[in-house]
């Protein structure tokens, strides 16, 4: 199938090569040159594993190109994914104007070279619902009437997302017509061949279903947070807790593990699309609501822990710390509560030194030369007063405890991801806070 995506961030680009590594002809588009320059030379401009394999292999075999040429995509594609930001807005709504616009611009595109074959246009940008009303509305405008618009979100975790595109638990596809429905469902098939499976719904539902689905996990890891607190106040181990609940079949093992609050380019946005298009629905989403709050202050837990244990007085101390991006295997520090954090000890006097495996570049655009980048852990160390671990990288899991030790002037480290043992940490002298256990002195 010869198909086109709009855009080439992190979904437009994971997107466009796995279509194109199932056999499909790609073009993607974007308008940045610099970025477009980069894919034109064979770079991935994204951190993402196992995309990179996949990506050079399909431009080598000439199924994936990249172009700033909308009209060539328009003429060539049947097929055409809008796979654009949608920002949050300063009142929490998904900002449209980018898929709008090129809506607008396929629909100019359509009636100027006459293209009288069917288009169909597809969402998989994350929009709130209503959006593929929007875009017919848009494409409309230029007169033409030979399109359809299908509703497609995704569900990439990042990290996974290669995983997730080519073995996904579920396509998820919303559409107003029955021949669009059937070629977006031969699209999909080869990627469904185990048998999970593909559900057609009408476009709203689809809308909606994306952002219930990343806002119901938020809830679970804020509620995680927030049990976390309290076993802290009580005496009790959020560890033993969280296995007893994940036990219970109804419940699950998964997204319960508490930490500083979840951030990224989704859960963060998402919960808060979906608050603001019910309050102009005239429905309070009261449950979310809380939930956003509740996530923004979890992220200066770990400062409060840090500014109880020396007192309230921290300027002049130098923090090391491990991760900057809002989850491993990444470099994507949108919402990551590294940002509040390192902020916060810097507005308070501290210096920071940081290592991040993946996004090391990236924290350069919120620090700027605030901070000190190290070239690996073990180089934060280096004159610091105490560790702060905020993102699970694999790689931090069984550190040189004595070398923390012998290190660190302070010997103390606040582990806000939970990844060391309190009784490994008490046996090697290190005196240990993290989230929902007791502290270990």
């Amino acid at each position: 199938m010869n198909i086109s995506v709009v855009g080439t961030g992190y979904v437009g680009l994971v997107s466009g090569t796995c279509f194109a590594e199932m056999g499909n002809q790609v073009i993607c588009v974007d308008n940045n040159p610099d970025k477009l320059k980069k894919l034109k030379n064979a770079q991935v401009t994204i951190y993402e594993p196992g995309l990179e394999l996949l990506f050079h292999r399909n431009i080598e075999k000439k199924r994936l190109t990249f172009t700033d040429d909308l009209k060539l995509a328009v003429q060539k594609t049947s097929v055409i994914f809008l796979c654009l930001p949608t920002p949050q807005g300063e009142d929490g709504s998904a900002d449209l104007q980018y898929v709008l616009n090129a809506a607008g611009d396929i629909g100019r595109i359509m009636k100027e070279n006459n293209i009288t074959e069917h288009r169909i246009i597809v969402n998989k940008s994350t929009v709130p619902v209503g959006t593929s009303h929007a875009v017919e509305a848009k494409v409309k405008e230029s007169g033409v009437a030979n399109f359809s618009v299908v509703s497609n979100p995704e569900f990439l975790r990042e990290g996974f997302a290669v995983e997730d595109f080519m073995k996904p638990d579920r396509i998820v596809i919303g559409a107003r017509d029955e021949k669009s429905a059937d070629i977006m469902k031969n699209l999909y098939e080869p990627f469904v061949r185990q048998g999970n499976p593909i559900l057609m719904m009408d476009n709203e539902s689809a809308e909606v279903t994306k952002y219930a689905a990343n806002s119901y996990l938020a809830m679970r890891i804020t509620y995680m947070n927030e049990l976390a607190n309290f076993c802290e106040k009580v005496g009790a181990n959020v560890d033993l807790v969280r296995k007893g609940m994940g036990s219970d079949n109804r419940i699950g093992k998964r997204f319960l593990f508490p930490g500083i609050g979840y951030g990224g380019s989704c859960f963060p946005k998402d919960v808060n699309a979906l608050i603001k298009t019910a309050k102009d629905s005239g429905y309070e989403l009261k449950i979310l609501t809380v939930v956003d709050q509740v996530n923004k202050a979890q992220k200066h837990v770990l400062v409060d822990k840090v500014n109880s244990h020396y007192s309230g007085n921290i300027k002049g101390k130098h923090f090391a710390v491990w991760g900057l991006a809002f989850k491993p295997n990444t470099d994507d520090m949108r919402e990551a509560p590294s940002i509040t954090i390192i902020n916060s000890l810097l507005e308070a006097g501290a210096k920071v030194t940081a290592y991040d495996p993946a996004a090391h570049e990236t924290s350069r655009y919120f620090f700027g030369d605030r901070i000190v980048y190290a070239e690996n852990e073990y180089d934060t160390l280096k004159g610091a007063d105490a560790l702060l671990v905020l993102t699970e990288w694999n790689e931090f899991r069984n550190p040189d405890l004595g070398f923390l030790k012998r290190t660190l002037k302070g010997a103390v480290v606040f582990d806000g991801r939970n990844i060391f043992s309190p009784e490994k940490m008490k046996e090697e002298g290190l005196q240990y806070y993290s989230i929902g256990r007791q502290v270990v002195k």
